[in-house]
């Protein structure tokens, strides 16, 4: 039940099961390897296994960070297109 915390590529791996589905909805565990899908995402669940990956983005440059960034730059326009905070 370990969150991971950035974004990172898997390097070493025993049996690794991730829970994708606060990303992507799916809610089957997501078996990853060093062969087939090796690309780890923050916000996401460790369900079972072990691992270590070398880190690649963390914050706002990770893929959560990122649909976080747009969801709020989202909010800040008015119906009609217009940036709130500059009228």
């Amino acid at each position: 039940g370990d969150l991971l915390p950035a974004d990172g590529v898997l390097i070493q791996g025993n049996d690794l099961k991730i829970d994708e589905s606060a990303l992507t909805g799916e809610s089957d565990h997501v078996r990853k390897s060093l062969d087939k899908d090796p690309l780890l995402l923050s916000g996401t669940h460790v369900m079972e296994g072990s691992g270590r990956m070398v880190v690649t983005a963390v914050g706002v440059n990770s893929q959560s960070g990122i649909i976080f960034t747009l969801l709020g730059a989202a909010g800040d326009e008015d119906e009609d297109g217009r940036d709130r905070k500059g009228d």
